[in-house]
C-alpha cells in the first residue's frame, strides 16, 4: 500500500439533517467511495460516505494520496497543451493506477466501513472542458478501477448533462443544497477549485448555480512559472505584493464575466489575464483580487444578498483570498466550522453522486448546469 506518510488523512464528520422528522433507517443508507482530481493535479483524493441519495448524508472519513512530481507534471501537460494520443493514454493507465492505490489506502485506513461500500464515483481527471461547444474530457479508465479494485464504478459524470444542452458543471451544486437544506436566510456556497464555482441556496429549496471565474488556477500556473512553486504556500507571495487595480478591470471585461448563470468556464476562458510585466508578489495579489471580484460580480446578479458566504476547496486555507472575500461579504465561513473538510468535500460528493446514479436521479437540473431537463449523469461499470 506504500508508505503511509505520503497520506494526508481527515477526520470523520457527519451532516445531520435537522429537518428530518425521522431517522432514516441504515436499510436506506448506501455506502459509496468518491474520487476527485482536482485541476491542480496535486493528488486524489479519496472518501467514504453513507446516505440515502438525499440529505441524509454521514461521513467517514477521507484522505489525499498526492501525486509524484513527474506524474502530476505529465498531467498538467496534457491539461494544458495538445499531446500525442498514445501519451495520453499512457497518462490516463497511470493516473487510474494511483487512484486505485488511493482507494486501497481509504479501505486500509477505515477498515470493514469502507469494504462495505458499494460503488465508487470515479471522477477521473478533466484535460479538456469547453461547454460552448459541448466537448468535455476526463482522463480515468473504470474498467481499470474496478478489475483492480473489486468495487462497481460510476464515471462519465458529465458527457449526458453536455448532450442536453448543459455545461457539464457544476456537479457539486446539487450536493450543496443536500447539505444546506435548512437554512432559513439565502446562503452562498463557494467551492473555490482550480475554477471558481457558486451555488445560491434561497430558504425555499431555490437554487442558482455556475461558474464563477478562476478560482486558484491561475495563482497557481503564476507560482508554479515564477517560483517553483506549487502553489502559493500560505498567501506568503500574495501577502507581500499589490493589487493593479487596471489589470483586474481588463480581466473581467470579457463577456465570460457578463453571462448570467447558469454557465461553465474551460480553463482557457482565462488565458487572457496577463500579469506578466508584474513582480511574482504583485501578480499574485492581483490574481487573487481577479478571483474574488469576479466572485462578487456572479453572486451580486443573485436574487438576495447571502447572510453567510460558505468557503470549500483549496482556496479556504489561501489567506489573501479569505481576507478579500471578508473585506466583501457580510459574513464569510470555512465549510470546516459545519464539521465538513474542505479538502475531501468534492471527493464526498462524487461518492454522493454515485448513489443518486443508482438510485436513478437526476445529478443536475436546469438551474445548476443549463440542461434542458433535470439529467441522470454517469455511465455504470460493473464488476464482471
Amino acid at each position: 500500500m506504500g508508505n503511509f506518510s505520503d497520506y494526508h488523512y481527515i477526520c470523520s464528520v457527519r451532516y445531520i439533517d435537522k429537518k428530518a422528522s425521522t431517522v432514516v433507517s441504515s436499510e436506506k443508507r448506501h455506502f459509496a467511495i468518491g474520487l476527485m482530481s482536482g485541476t491542480s493535479a496535486d493528488g486524489v483524493d479519496a472518501a467514504l460516505v453513507s446516505t440515502d441519495g438525499e440529505s441524509d448524508i454521514q461521513f467517514h472519513g477521507g484522505l489525499t494520496l498526492g501525486y509524484s512530481e513527474q506524474l502530476r507534471a505529465r498531467v498538467l501537460e496534457a491539461s494544458q497543451h495538445n499531446v500525442r494520443l498514445d501519451e495520453l493514454l499512457r497518462v490516463e493507465r497511470e493516473l487510474t493506477l494511483h487512484h486505485v492505490k488511493a482507494v486501497k489506502a481509504l479501505v486500509t485506513q477505515l477498515g470493514p466501513i469502507a469494504q462495505s461500500a458499494e460503488i465508487v464515483g470515479f471522477h477521473g481527471h478533466t484535460v479538456r472542458h469547453i461547454p460552448n461547444e459541448g466537448l468535455t474530457m476526463q482522463l480515468g479508465n473504470p474498467w481499470l478501477l474496478a478489475e483492480r479494485t473489486g468495487f462497481p464504478v460510476v464515471s462519465d459524470f458529465r458527457r449526458h448533462d453536455m448532450a442536453r444542452g448543459g455545461q457539464g458543471a457544476p456537479l457539486v451544486s446539487l450536493f450543496h443544497r443536500a447539505l444546506f437544506a435548512n437554512e432559513t436566510e439565502p446562503v452562498v456556497v463557494l467551492n473555490l477549485g482550480g475554477v471558481a464555482n457558486v451555488t445560491w441556496l434561497g430558504p425555499n429549496g431555490e437554487i442558482i448555480a455556475g461558474d464563477s471565474g478562476p478560482g486558484c488556477g491561475l495563482l497557481d500556473e503564476w507560482v508554479q512559472e515564477m517560483a517553483d512553486l506549487s502553489h502559493d504556500v500560505d498567501g506568503r507571495l500574495a501577502l507581500k505584493g499589490k493589487v493593479r487595480d487596471d489589470i483586474v478591470r481588463e480581466a473581467l471585461g470579457v463577456e465570460f464575466f457578463r453571462k448570467p448563470l447558469p454557465k461553465s468556464a474551460d480553463r482557457f476562458d482565462f488565458d487572457h489575464v496577463d500579469v506578466s510585466g508584474l513582480s511574482v508578489e504583485d501578480g499574485a495579489a492581483t490574481l487573487c483580487a481577479v478571483t474574488v471580484q469576479a466572485i462578487c460580480g456572479a453572486v451580486s446578479r443573485m436574487p438576495k444578498e447571502p447572510a453567510v458566504l460558505w468557503v470549500t476547496g483549496g482556496g479556504v486555507h489561501h489567506p489573501v483570498i479569505m481576507r478579500m472575500l471578508t473585506d466583501r461579504f457580510k459574513i464569510v465561513r470555512s465549510i470546516s466550522e459545519r464539521g465538513l473538510s474542505p479538502d475531501t468535500l468534492e471527493a464526498e460528493c462524487f461518492a454522493w453522486l454515485a448513489v443518486r446514479h443508482q438510485l436513478g436521479l437526476p445529478l443536475t437540473i436546469p438551474e445548476t448546469t443549463g440542461c434542458s431537463e433535470p439529467t441522470v449523469g454517469g455511465a455504470f461499470t460493473p464488476i464482471r
